[in-house]
């Protein structure tokens, strides 16, 4: 099996991991406020990373000497999972899974001001006609609209910035230590906001609330594993089949089925997607010095 392969394949993994995670919390959603299931998340998840950290070369890359910076990207992580957990308990799963692919979108857009990064004019119209795709699925002011839509585009307006800092910061920082501090704040902040939400969970909960920590840091596995094997223009577009399964995941578990607009304004998000990417996979082959 190449290496491409392998990349393919291990990012298809960690997308399903993460459609089955977000299914499982919008399950848990029914019941559980945001709040409380961002904290079994968070509290199954963060000895879990401790211990890949171990593995992966001692707890002493969980030293910092940037402990605002962990702060604060722990605090937009929180806002992330915050408003996309509460949008998956508002809308179909995969109208919810269409409007947050917006989120690189905002990455190209926010990395101008905040990076001080140019956009070349084909990534400015891709990034358009993503935002046109948006619009297309959310239908602002019209009778399918629905709030939660606007909670799924804050959560990438988080993610977006979330990433930003992981662009500005992490070279500085090791990978380990930027996870476990982006886990640890919102297990904090959930934790002192735990005794007003508390609803006590089901015996079947239980086993959700265990899955979706478990599968989120599989998922993280996986997509690490991915960009390992294969370079980021092969293995990011792969991304998309999360569509796939969450289209598969909520036919079968709530009887959802996207109307045809979904699927035209996915289509359009995606294509303004992988644009971008085939765009800067051409850039940084013309910009590589040959030998």
């Amino acid at each position: 099996m190449t290496p491409s392969l392998k990349g393919i394949l291990c990012m298809c993994m960690g997308v399903l991991c993460l459609a089955i995670g977000d299914a499982i919390a919008k399950w848990l959603g029914e019941v559980h406020s945001p709040l409380q299931i961002i904290f079994f998340r968070t509290l199954v998840s963060l000895p879990l990373i401790a211990v890949l950290a171990h593995f992966g070369g001692g707890l002493t890359k969980l030293r910092t000497q940037r402990p605002g910076v962990h702060l604060v990207r722990g605090l937009i992580y929180t806002g992330t999972m915050f408003f996309f957990v509460l949008g998956l308990t508002l809308l179909p799963l995969a109208e919810a899974t269409a409007i947050a692919f917006v989120a690189p979108l905002f990455v190209t857009l926010l990395s101008v001001p905040l990076l001080g990064e140019k956009i070349d004019p084909p990534v400015l119209a891709a990034s358009l006609l993503g935002f046109v795709g948006v619009l297309v699925v959310v239908r602002p002011g019209g009778d399918a609209f629905h709030p939660g839509a606007l909670a799924l585009l804050a959560a990438a307006v988080f993610y977006a910035l979330m990433m930003i800092t992981a662009r500005r910061y992490g070279a500085r920082e090791h990978l380990w230590a930027m996870v476990f501090y982006m886990t640890l704040v919102p297990l904090l902040l959930t934790a002192v906001a735990l005794p007003w939400v508390w609803q006590t969970p089901h015996p079947w909960h239980w086993l959700g609330f265990l899955g979706a920590g478990i599968i989120g840091v599989g998922a993280t596995a996986f997509i690490t594993l991915a960009f390992r094997f294969a370079p980021a223009a092969i293995a990011a577009p792969f991304d998309y089949t999360a569509m796939l399964w969450a289209v598969i995941l909520g036919w079968w578990f709530w009887g959802e089925m996207p109307d045809v607009w979904v699927f035209v304004g996915s289509t359009l998000i995606i294509g303004s997607g992988l644009a971008i990417a085939y765009h800067d996979r051409r850039t940084t082959l013309k910009r590589r010095p040959t030998a």
